[in-house]
């Protein structure tokens, strides 16, 4: 079958991990249950967090030493998986697993390793990443957390000074996390080192809150009652000297701080880079629950009917409406396009964080670029198609029974966690205009006379996948635009490289103009033309996720399977032209006769794909049991059994 060609082509390199998860996580033991109360619901998936079988799993990305297979890649991919299951799980497991178990192995030392990893990797021993302040999210570098070491005791005090600087929304903090990886400001000697991380009990054997920790419980939120999120808070808690997670900064016995990395701004930012995982889990998550919404309504479509046509007897189905194709169709496409950025971006992780020797400090910029990028594309994607899903399902999406809602709820906070997405587009073009420079997370240098157009020109020219195949498709586009076909691929990648190249240049120029006004007020320089910004990260973020498509299409080797995902990628291509088209005629890229063409090119592809819906969400290969949804379990009405009856 050809779904079943084209499942083959989107499972990748890490087939057998998403093979064995439909396999060892089939029937509905693992999905959502409807109705739970929020006691019920955190057991539950407690409960079942200890059941996930581990081999592969998303514990794959330990070491292999500790229990783990070293396999960071298939430990994403895992995620993503669990994602299309229940989310609550998946974000507990992403806790566990992902943030508090990651930390430990990416921050500490082979002591800690020894110490904690097997029963993290059990989940005997469960655990909580604390990081975000309930007055410092996005801005980690300024938490107001301190710990600060005392040579006399050989220990750091660990200290929340007021309320706003109480880590908040903290994963396992709740109800099961007995320690935490905390992020405080290190002192020692009287001097501030910056952001690091310790390992600080919060409960003891009983569940009892530790002497001077104060924990509080979230309630209910918006979705992923499963997940226990709490508030912790420390008062002059007492953490030994050895449970600083000190890979990249030690505190000796005297209080001397030692460290391979001098800057502080560059020190930080390594450790965080480390952590990039977690990001690119959510991302991935937050696009395959969405893939779950689109194949819920394109099969509901297929079945549920409205209004005849004159002279037809029988109802007209959903998916046949030119309306309805446009609602589902273009979101499949996104779904389609992210999926194949999503896997160069894991597989791009993998090499990064399996590669032997020194960390190659460009590689890991881009990559955390690239993981940010992506985050913000897949989980505005994800709020948008699970939206539209909903609506093409009308009064039955609204049913809980029917997963929807669910989807809904459960995805809305991943636009904000892990990094809220309009401050992760100003790190995408930050590193764009500077070349992933040393001050990374500064604001100072926005406006340089040093950043000018020629050297971020070349920059936004680097490739990721099928560098030379997209080169040459963009070499091979006639002249004059009005000469070339509407589905020329060259044409397509020249106009999203043309958009992100004019939006990057004219930031620049007008950095450098607010930098010649208003020299002394860095801060005034950047945010008056934060709009332009923000545009040129969604303009490189278009470019890369249609590259990673021509560069999907150039691996397939099936003819027919490349022909469908072909129509797909010239849908992606030109829906995202067409959303742009405004830009594209005001700087003369269309003219009005062209511009048009385009929204006809659109309908004239989503009628040759309308026979091919169900083809697109079948080669998702989400299991019924996953996709949990009354809806598609009901039989047909009377009236479409009469006019199935009819028509014979």
């Amino acid at each position: 079958m050809l779904s079943e060609r084209l499942q083959d082509v989107l499972d990748g390199r890490w087939a057998h991990v998403r093979k064995a998860a439909r396999t060892e996580l089939a029937g509905d033991k693992f999905v959502t249950v409807y109705g739970e109360t929020i006691d019920e619901a955190r057991e539950r998936v407690t409960r079942l967090l200890r059941e996930l079988p581990s081999d592969p799993g998303v514990a794959a990305g330990f070491p292999i030493e500790y229990g783990g297979q070293s396999d960071p890649g298939g430990s994403v991919v895992a995620a993503e998986m669990l994602a299309q299951i229940d989310l609550s799980l998946m974000v507990k497991a992403g806790v566990q697993w992902g943030l508090f178990g990651g930390a430990v192995t990416a921050l500490g030392t082979k002591y800690h390793h020894d110490r904690y990893l097997r029963d993290i990797i059990s989940a005997d021993l469960l655990g909580c990443f604390a990081m975000t302040e309930t007055g410092h999210g996005s801005d980690v570098q300024q938490l107001r957390t301190t710990c600060t070491y005392d040579p006399a005791t050989q220990t750091f005090d660990l200290h929340t000074p007021h309320e706003a600087a109480r880590k908040d929304y903290i994963g396992n903090a709740a109800r099961d996390g007995r320690l935490a990886v905390v992020f405080a400001q290190l002192i020692t000697g009287g001097k501030r080192y910056g952001v690091h991380a310790w390992l600080v009990p919060i409960r003891d054997e009983d569940g009892n809150p530790m002497p001077g920790v104060s924990i509080g419980d979230d309630g209910h939120k918006a979705g992923l009652l499963g997940v226990d999120n709490g508030r912790l808070a420390f008062d002059h808690v007492s953490v030994p000297r050895e449970m600083l997670l000190d890979r990249y900064g030690q505190v000796g016995p005297d209080g001397s701080y030692t460290s391979t990395i001098d800057n502080d701004v560059r020190r930080f930012f390594t450790m965080l880079g480390t952590l990039v995982r977690g990001r690119v889990v959510v991302g991935g998550s937050a696009a395959n629950a969405a893939k779950s919404a689109l194949t819920i309504a394109v099969r509901y479509g297929e079945s549920r009917r409205q209004f005849g046509a004159p002279g037809e007897d029988r109802e007209i189905a959903l998916n046949d409406y030119l309306a309805h194709q446009r609602i589902l169709t273009t979101n499949l496409a996104n779904a389609y396009a992210l999926h194949f950025a999503q896997d160069e971006l894991v597989n791009a992780l993998h090499e990064v964080q399996t590669a032997d020797g020194p960390v190659d400090e460009h590689r890991q910029r881009e990559l955390e670029s690239r993981a940010a990028g992506l985050k913000a594309a897949q989980t505005w994607h994800a709020t948008r198609a699970i939206q539209a899903a909903r609506e093409a399902c009308g009064g039955a999406g609204y049913l809980a029974e029917n997963r929807l809602p669910g989807l809904k709820a459960d995805t809305d906070v991943f636009t904000t966690f892990e990094g809220d997405n309009t401050v992760l587009l100003q790190l995408v073009a930050k590193g764009l205009l500077t070349g992933y420079r040393d001050a990374f997370g500064s604001l100072d240098g926005w406006g340089r006379a040093t950043f000018v157009a020629d050297q971020v020109r070349s920059m936004v020219l680097e490739r990721t996948a099928a560098r030379g195949v997209i080169q040459r498709l963009i070499d091979a586009v006639p002249g004059r635009d009005e000469e070339v076909a509407l589905t020329h691929r060259g044409w397509h990648l020249a106009l999203f490289e043309d958009r992100e190249k004019h939006l990057l240049e004219g930031a620049v120029r007008r950095l450098r103009s607010g930098a010649a006004q208003k020299k002394d007020r860095q801060f005034d320089i950047f945010n008056d033309v934060q709009d332009h910004v923000l545009e040129v990260a969604r303009a490189h973020i278009d470019r890369i996720v249609l590259e990673a498509f021509v560069a999907g299409l150039d691996r397939t080797a099936d003819d027919e399977v490349r022909a469908l995902l072909s129509k797909v990628c010239d849908l992606y291509a030109l829906t995202t032209i067409e959303a742009h088209k405004g830009w594209y005629l005001e700087h003369q890229r269309l003219t009005p006769a062209r511009s048009k063409a385009v929204t006809g090119m659109v309908n004239d592809l989503l009628r040759q794909l309308r026979p091919h819906m169900t083809t697109l969400v079948d080669a998702f290969a989400v299991p019924d049991e996953w996709l949990n949804a009354a809806i598609l379990r009901e039989e047909p009405t009377r009236q479409d059994v009469m006019a199935e009856h009819d028509a014979h």
